[in-house]
């Protein structure tokens, strides 16, 4: 289990060293801010949508290493998707981290994220980058917070 919890750090500092997707969005993009007062963490989601599919999505702003590296693997999940399996695996990441089950089907590298229940004041710090992304999915342009 130890080997399993190091790898899962592993992949999170990766992501944080080395956030993909990390860069402005030009054109017509949405363009939804994201704040957790808690600790402070800050982003912007743009969200490119083509028809209904997510063409691109990218996002900039400073955050804990889990908070950045959620937002990059969120980038990286749901870029090519349509509007729904976005909104599915919205729904499926906020479920694994704050559902009494833990439910990782479908949800790949994702998983990782599966040990921020252990602290919940953490929850928030994951979430954060997809509460601004869903927002974004919905069309509405409003500051996101998690409080």
């Amino acid at each position: 289990m130890s080997d399993l919890r190091e790898l899962y750090q592993e992949v999170i500092l990766d992501h944080h060293k080395k956030p993909r997707n990390f860069r402005r969005l030009e054109g017509d993009v949405r363009r939804v801010e994201g704040y957790n007062p808690l600790c402070g963490d800050r982003f912007t989601v743009y969200l490119q949508m083509e028809g209904d599919i997510v063409k691109d999505v990218a996002f900039e702003g400073s955050g804990c290493a889990i908070s950045t590296a959620s937002a990059s693997m969120m980038t990286e999940s749901v870029k090519g998707k349509t509007r729904a399996e976005a909104e599915d695996m919205f729904q499926k990441f906020h479920a694994l981290l704050t559902s009494p089950q833990i439910d990782t089907t479908g949800l790949g590298k994702l998983a990782v994220f599966a040990g921020v229940r252990e602290f919940p004041v953490r929850v928030k710090c994951a979430t954060l980058a997809w509460h601004t992304l869903h927002s974004a999915l919905q069309g509405k342009e409003e500051t996101v917070s998690t409080e």
